[in-house]
């Protein structure tokens, strides 16, 4: 029976040890600020503090392990390019709506409450450049529809 207990907490030392080391480099990778806008087809604005994820290590990063994000806050994910996007929620604690633009910042899909820590693949359905990541049930109480228009510096330069 020892022996089996003397297994099991190797095997929970070593789990521990890969969240550690999952939290420790979600605490390395530094996202840069910025803010954005998002102008409904009703003619309302909205601004967000967003934090942005440029590189591969930002983009695998994410929001995972995150605990909490102000109403007002958000990341957008630049792919630098126009291309189908699959994203998922593993290690996400956070539900999220994302919502995915293309090149010339209008919005071509959303997806409303991601699961966390699901592994269930969310697509974009078509080319795009970026993906905005809200807090789950923004784009609703937002009134948030496909064809808004999101409006930063990044946004609507190139195709």
């Amino acid at each position: 029976m020892s022996r089996n207990f003397s297994i099991f907490s190797k095997g929970a030392l070593a789990a521990l040890f890969v969240i550690w080391a999952g939290v420790a480099l979600a605490q390395s990778v530094i996202f840069p600020k910025d803010t954005l806008s998002i102008r409904t087809a009703a003619g309302k604005t909205y601004e967000f503090s967003i934090e942005l994820a440029l590189s591969d290590a930002q983009r695998e990063q994410g929001l995972m392990y995150r605990k909490e994000m102000a109403a007002d806050h958000g990341m957008l994910f630049d792919f630098g390019e126009s291309r189908r996007v699959q994203m998922w929620m593993e290690n996400t604690v956070l539900p999220l709506d994302m919502v995915f633009i293309s090149g010339d910042g209008k919005i071509s899909a959303i997806r409303e409450n991601a699961v966390p820590f699901s592994r269930d693949i969310i697509d974009s359905g078509a080319p795009v450049k970026f993906v905005l990541e809200l807090n789950a049930g923004r784009a609703k109480a937002l009134g948030l529809r496909i064809g808004d228009k999101v409006i930063n510096q990044r946004i609507g330069n190139s195709g």
